[in-house]
């Protein structure tokens, strides 16, 4: 299958997944409009490719956006935004403030907005868009991998591949999208003992 590739706003990619013929700007055409979904990429497990250099496991190679152009999308027009490519354990406040940005922007330009995010600070993350945003008007969904997706068995494929489905079925908000749930953020934690998400206690 292939992608088509053009300029982007704030000097992103765009990619078509497959081809397509120009969309008609009148909202009210739904015969005529492809799904817009950003896609902003940031790192994480997912993307973890091993280096046989060091012998280690790094985020070096875009295995996210390879796999989005792997799927057969009819009527979606995915913009891929490659914001970072980093363990989220290294993220810095700054970081997490140029995900908000990007979410922010993209929220106002396409109908759903999905964050590949690293597992360990992504419910984190999340309640940083909840807190910041505030009302949403597209569902903004954060999704990624327990293990990465070069090694077989990953998760990675399921949960990119449920979470751009969800943007069709969820109503506005944040949410964690992980292995068959759709857990609407905040109060959601990572699960270090059962490897997925859950809700907090309490919550």
């Amino acid at each position: 299958m292939s992608a088509s590739k053009s300029a982007g706003d704030d000097d992103t990619a765009l990619w078509v997944l497959p081809e397509a013929p120009i969309v008609s700007e009148d909202r009210g055409s739904p015969a005529t409009q492809l799904f817009r979904i950003s896609v902003i990429l940031t790192g994480g497990t997912i993307s973890k490719t091993y280096d046989q250099r060091t012998a280690v496991m790094r985020n070096d190679e875009p295995v996210a956006k390879r796999i989005i152009q792997s799927l057969h999308l009819n009527d979606a027009k995915i913009k891929l935004v490659e914001l970072l490519n980093k363990d989220s354990q290294d993220f810095t406040d700054e970081d997490r403030q140029a995900v908000v940005h990007r979410v922010r922007v993209a929220s106002k330009r396409n109908n759903a907005v999905v964050v590949v995010h690293g597992t360990d600070t992504m419910a984190q993350t999340a309640d940083l868009l909840v807190e910041e945003l505030g009302a949403l008007t597209v569902p903004v969904i954060l999704t990624g991998a327990m293990t990465p997706a070069v090694i077989e068995g990953s998760d990675g494929r399921q949960n990119l591949t449920e979470a751009l489905f969800a943007c069709r079925l969820l109503d506005p908000g944040v949410y964690i999208v992980f292995h068959g749930q759709a857990l609407r953020c905040p109060g959601v934690e990572k699960d270090y003992k059962a490897m997925t998400f859950r809700r907090s206690s309490g919550s």
